[in-house]
């Protein structure tokens, strides 16, 4: 039977392969393309799942949500490096990168840190087995987005 935290090593690296795959058939002209303009480009969404990758490996490491003591001034903080990243080969690269950090934090996750529950300092827990898998389900989250924004402007082929 497989250990939780191979399975969870195996759903953030299937996670993040299905999230790129998916991306990789957003056409270059629509990857900046909103359905309305406050709505999230591909390219956002993109970002936005790449950098957490890293953020989950520290909260995985430190069992500790990111953020600190001021969530506005962190969520303003990490909105600006999601609008920086700009291009399918920088979310590539910040996702294969960020990945490998979350393969390394399960790989060295103390057995003890497994059974614990999180407290994210605003009113809610989680066990750490939820977020040990949380990078896998986030990935698949949000290329489901991009599956969305593609039948926006009509394609209506479903890529796997």
């Amino acid at each position: 039977m497989e250990s939780v935290v191979e399975s969870s090593k195996k759903n953030a690296l299937d996670g993040m392969e299905h999230f790129l795959k998916v991306l990789s058939f957003v056409p270059e002209d629509k990857m900046a393309w909103t359905p309305t303009p406050t709505s999230k480009s591909a390219i956002r969404i993109a970002a936005h799942t790449a950098l957490y990758a890293s953020r989950f490996a520290r909260m995985l490491s430190t069992g500790k949500l990111p953020g600190g003591d001021n969530l506005e001034e962190w969520l303003a903080q990490r909105n600006a490096e999601e609008a920086a990243i700009t291009s399918r080969t920088e979310v590539e690269s910040i996702f294969r990168k960020g990945t490998d950090e979350v393969l390394a934090a399960l790989g060295s996750m103390p057995p003890e840190m497994i059974g614990k529950t999180l407290d994210s300092g605003f009113g809610w827990s989680v066990p750490m087995t939820w977020l040990m898998n949380l990078p896998g389900m986030h990935a698949i989250a949000h290329a489901a987005q991009i599956d969305y924004l593609q039948t926006c402007w009509d394609d209506q082929e479903v890529h796997f």
